[in-house]
């Protein structure tokens, strides 16, 4: 038996329309200057602490002059900022500054807020299964960051 035959042919796509439109929204409550990528790495700096743009451009999955030019436009906005290692003045890191931390703060409460408000709406068997789901789209996505 195969796993197209084990599963509801129409759920991936369900699934996939309704995460994608729900990101898209969810996108929409950010601040409206900063691109997904821009904040992307910022809540990996956030989540992961300071990183060599090697490490991040891993983390990220983008390609090293991929990175280069995010944390270029995030240094400007003085989001992060860039330290030598203690260890070998060649190798730089960057991290979050306190403006960077807050608009993640900001950024993140405007998202709850939405949900929650939409969740609310629900009842409570529906929320229940939203409960539920939770923590199995985030295995879908690979888990935990």
């Amino acid at each position: 038996m195969t796993v197209d035959a084990l599963i509801d042919s129409e759920l991936p796509s369900q699934l996939r329309f309704g995460v994608t439109r729900l990101v898209r929204v969810l996108r929409h409550q950010s601040n409206g200057d900063l691109s997904s990528s821009l904040v992307s790495v910022l809540a990996t700096l956030d989540a992961e602490g300071p990183k060599t743009l090697g490490e991040l451009a891993t983390a990220e999955r983008l390609t090293p002059p991929t990175i280069t030019r995010i944390v270029a436009q995030l240094e400007e906005r003085e989001l992060l900022e860039r330290t030598h290692d203690v260890n070998d003045r060649r190798v730089s890191r960057v991290a979050l500054t306190p403006q960077g931390a807050l608009l993640l703060v900001e950024n993140r409460s405007r998202r709850n807020a939405y949900l929650a408000e939409r969740i609310a709406r629900l009842t409570p068997e529906q929320q229940d299964l939203l409960r539920a789901a939770a923590p199995l789209l985030d295995e879908l996505a690979g888990g935990s960051r």
